[in-house]
């Protein structure tokens, strides 16, 4: 079948394509969009023509935007947004507001465009790139950093502000068709109808499925169930006339305090990654180069004209609302001044609508194209010059609230032993995550208040970070399988060499291995034999006193013959060796604290 052969040949030079070029770009610090944008040139019309028809991979190049709308809302709990709200409702606002009330007044009367169609235009371009401008900040370690703060909390916004303008746009193009107030009010009742249905399914229905799915234990049922969940919700959202994005969105958010949020993180981010950047591949195939040769200054003018209204506005913005100091404010202002992928999205659909020209939308993917091409370069710029005069910057203190977010422990197992650890965490009121397998388990440690622990195999990477494993100062490993603690104390410390981790050993042998592995070991029977014993010495006629001294002096003594064996753990002869030679040197001890005991009292 020629069909399948042209899929396979498409395939191939997409992938081709994308590992050739993204690695590359990273490499020049470019970014891996432009990467992704890159390819889309080379193998697209304008240049190779190896893909003759950029509309033929449109529709699942989309999935990769509904499914970063998906990932947005699993972070976007409400109570995390509460944390943010002045920063993402209050600057974020200000900032899309502003910037699109300055562009849409300059398209309606300096470019002449209608109002509906500078409306879209001035919203549209007001969106900045949230994958571009999170990985600008992430690879320069900056996302900690005031600006790199201020910058996530505003692409929050935007990335919410999305999804009402992504199902504006039709409104907007239909406005000047004449429709029955019986259809539009048909058209509503389905809308209303299909939101009800994905929140009703996503607050009922979805948190059974995925108890029965978890208890299979395959991945593989896992990761198909994720999908269903995010391509059924959007195709139903289609369905009813609403943005694919906005039905994705909604099933994140009703998921975001769902303790499988983090597998489905997990599950779905690969697919995200893979889609996105065909989505970008996309776009850059539908890139209309011959408009660089045709019209130079018109394309140049209008990305330099975008960059030079928005990082202005954006510095005003980061000063007067963010509390920003003038170095972190342009920083600010070269990272989201440059389009988003959001306005590809919102350009498209208008263009589909007929508010746009076909003309004026290769104009408008080119200049945010070349606006995203731009931005790595002002940002070397921007650190050359300011690098050596920059201050430490005290963080405000509407900043520190987000740090609340940050879990300080990850507790691996929520078993006896987790389960104490989280308590006593908990009464500390230290943020905390923790992590766990079992379907049972997690369901009895929420039902005590809300705890937070979540489905995920501490040993897959995946699901470590997805837990912001890398942004905590201590790993616990209370899992009762010994075998399980060896492997995730190997995993964490490959992944996180400066993570501090404390891990649940069954016995020497294993405390010898977790050691090997840079985990600090805690024997899990150690302690409570020692209160046992303190007590039965007790209760045999010793006084309190000598029973606490014989206690100290076996854990000191023991500690040192765990530390010579260290060495020689692995040579069984060795080892019991040492064992003989150890109960005669603490029999000697025992019996000179009893003689000077006796000496004293003489």
């Amino acid at each position: 079948m020629p069909h399948e052969g042209n899929l396979l040949q498409a395939a191939v030079v997409f992938l081709f394509a994308a590992v050739l070029t993204v690695p590359l770009a990273k490499r020049l610090q470019l970014g891996a969009v432009l990467g992704y944008l890159l390819a889309g040139v080379i193998i697209g019309p304008s240049v190779l023509g190896l893909i003759g028809n950029p509309q033929s991979v449109a529709h699942i190049s989309e999935l990769g935007v509904v499914l970063l709308l998906f990932i947005i809302g699993l972070e976007l709990s409400p109570r995390r947004l509460w944390v943010m709200r002045k920063s993402v409702f209050g600057v974020g606002l200000a900032q899309v507001l502003l910037t699109a009330a300055v562009i849409g007044v300059l398209a309606l009367y300096v470019f002449g465009q209608p109002l509906n169609s500078a409306i879209v235009l001035g919203l549209g371009l007001a969106l900045s790139s949230t994958a571009f401008g999170l990985q600008s900040l992430a690879e320069r370690k900056e996302l900690t950093s005031p600006h790199g703060r201020l910058a996530f909390a505003i692409l929050l916004f935007q990335d919410i502000a999305a999804i009402p303008l992504i199902a504006l746009v039709p409104m907007l193009a239909g406005g000047a068709h004449d429709t029955s107030s019986a259809a539009s009010l048909n058209h509503g009742l389905q809308v209303l109808g299909g939101i009800a249905v994905v929140v009703v399914g996503g607050r009922y229905l979805l948190r059974p499925v995925f108890r029965v799915v978890a208890k299979t234990g395959l991945p593989e049922v896992s990761t198909a169930t994720a999908l269903l969940v995010v391509i059924g919700t959007a195709w139903l959202m289609d369905l009813v006339g609403v943005s694919m994005a906005l039905g994705a969105f909604l099933a994140g958010l009703l998921l975001a305090d769902s303790e499988y949020r983090h597998e489905l993180e997990a599950q779905i981010e690969p697919f995200k990654g893979l889609l996105l950047g065909l989505f970008f591949i996309s776009v850059g195939m539908g890139a209309n180069l011959s408009l660089l040769l045709s019209a130079p200054i018109t394309v140049l003018g209008l990305t330099l004209l975008l960059i030079g209204l928005k990082l202005p506005l954006l510095f005003v913005v980061g000063r007067l609302a963010g509390g920003l100091n003038k170095v972190s404010a342009i920083r600010l202002g070269i990272v989201l001044a440059a389009g988003g992928e959001f306005a590809f999205v919102v350009f498209k659909i208008g263009r589909d609508q007929g508010l746009f020209e076909p003309r004026l939308y290769d104009l408008l993917v080119l200049t945010i194209t070349l606006s995203m091409a731009l931005t790595p370069l002002l940002l070397l710029i921007c650190a050359r010059l300011v690098s050596p005069k920059v201050q430490p910057v005290e963080v405000p203190e509407k900043f520190r609230e987000i740090d609340t977010e940050t879990p300080r422990v990850v507790i691996a197992g929520m078993g006896r032993m987790g389960q104490i650890v989280a308590r006593i965490l908990r009464a500390q009121n230290i943020k905390f995550v923790a992590l766990d397998t079992s379907v049972e388990t997690i369901e009895l440690s929420r039902s005590f208040g809300g705890v937070p622990v979540f489905y995920g195999d501490p040993m897959r990477p995946e699901i470590l970070n997805a837990a912001k494993v890398g942004e905590a100062e201590y790993f616990v490993i209370a899992t009762d399988d010994p075998e399980t603690n060896i492997k995730t104390a190997e995993i964490v410390r490959k992944l996180y060499p400066h993570m501090k981790i404390i891990a649940r050993a069954r016995n020497r042998q294993h405390v010898h291995r977790l050691v090997d592995v840079g985990a600090e070991p805690i024997r899990e029977t150690y302690y409570s034999s020692l209160e046992m014993s303190r007590r039965t010495l007790v209760g045999l006629g010793l006084t309190q006193a000598q029973a606490d001294a014989r206690i100290k002096r076996f854990k000191h003594h023991d500690e040192q013959v765990l530390e010579a064996q260290h060495a020689i753990y692995d040579d069984a002869a060795k080892v019991l060796q040492t064992a003989q030679e150890a109960r005669a040197e603490l029999a000697r001890l025992f019996e000179s604290d009893q003689l000077e005991e006796e000496s004293r009292k003489a």
